[in-house]
């Protein structure tokens, strides 16, 4: 059948179809072919999330995105590089350049990005975070908890201190943890953290997907893709950050030899079809989570509208079309 919905808002896109938002080789160019294939996926508004990397590469990736003026990216979104060096917990990123949180440190950041970041993932335990996300609030700048090795006590005291989103729930920790207590565990009993999930088949088992949104109801879940460069590319082996990448048959992205996944290579119409699948819960329940509820969670809306073809049977979106975007 056919069906209608606001754009999809993705609040961590790392890059997409060839195109890597964190590459300064990057062109403005690249950025709006990348968004063009965002589109037609259904996504109309998104944050291009620049990971952990050393200042001088942060500022020239986010100049090309700022001087790439178009009303899809509303902003960025830092992911790092105050976050845990520790294996399992760092996910992909490069340990040589994960630093202490600074108020000094991220205002240089913000002002390399002419005052466009307006969410910062960042690990509780870090040296400084506590006082960082503070600042962060009172600048309106959302945080959220994410790459963390951080004890139940310091991730109640993030919250306390204003992180409201938990960046990818599940992912970016070890790979053995505690039964209980864990970061995990701590997160998902937290009212006041909002929770974002990759569900492209690869990061979160089913049953994982299913008992973490029952956990956090289906009004404090967001769906993200984590798309970095290969999502929308043919398999093969590709370069990212610097580093080898593999983009299996599956669309699974890793790094060879590495225990952990390196990106997704999924877009949100494949998380929004997932999150049905696994659930159980309605389309019309899921829809929101991939559009209004990350627009309303950074104080926007989503634009423009979506018509596709639903298959109920198996999960399954096709032939999105956006309008009046």
């Amino acid at each position: 059948m056919q069906i209608e919905f606001p754009g999809f808002f993705d609040l961590q896109v790392n890059g997409f179809g060839g195109v890597d938002f964190n590459s300064p080789l990057t062109t403005p160019e690249e950025v709006h072919r990348a968004i063009e294939h965002l589109r037609g996926r259904g996504v109309t508004r998104f944050l291009p999330t620049l990971g952990t990397s050393s200042f001088e590469r942060f500022a020239k990736c986010a100049k090309t995105l700022i001087q790439t003026p178009h009303p899809a990216m509303v902003g960025l979104h830092m992911e790092g590089p105050y976050i845990s060096p520790e294996d399992g917990a760092r996910g992909a990123h490069p340990r040589e350049y994960v630093v202490a949180a600074s108020i000094a440190d991220f205002l240089r950041r913000q002002e390399a990005a002419a005052g466009r970041i307006k969410l910062v993932t960042l690990a509780p335990e870090a040296r400084g975070a506590i006082e960082l996300i503070e600042h962060l609030v009172g600048l309106g700048i959302r945080a959220a908890i994410g790459h963390t090795a951080a004890s139940p006590e310091q991730i109640r005291d993030a919250v306390k201190a204003g992180a409201t989103l938990s960046t990818h729930l599940g992912n970016g920790c070890a790979n053995q943890l505690p039964r209980h207590p864990n970061v995990i565990w701590e997160q998902l009993a937290a009212d006041d953290l909002v929770a974002s999930f990759i569900v492209d088949g690869h990061h979160l088992p089913p049953a994982t997907v299913k008992a973490m949104v029952r956990a956090k109801t289906p009004a404090r879940t967001l769906l993200v893709s984590d798309a970095v460069t290969v999502a929308g590319c043919v398999p093969g082996t590709y370069e990212l950050n610097g580093e080898q990448v593999v983009l299996s048959e599956n669309g699974r992205v890793f790094q060879p030899g590495k225990p952990w996944l390196a990106g997704s290579s999924a877009a949100l119409d494949c998380c929004v079809a997932n999150a049905a699948r696994f659930t159980g819960l309605t389309l019309e329940e899921i829809l929101p989570m991939a559009s209004t509820q990350p627009a309303r969670y950074l104080g926007l809306q989503a634009a423009g509208r979506v018509t596709a073809d639903w298959n109920a049977a198996d999960c399954r979106l096709s032939n999105l079309k956006v309008f009046d975007a």
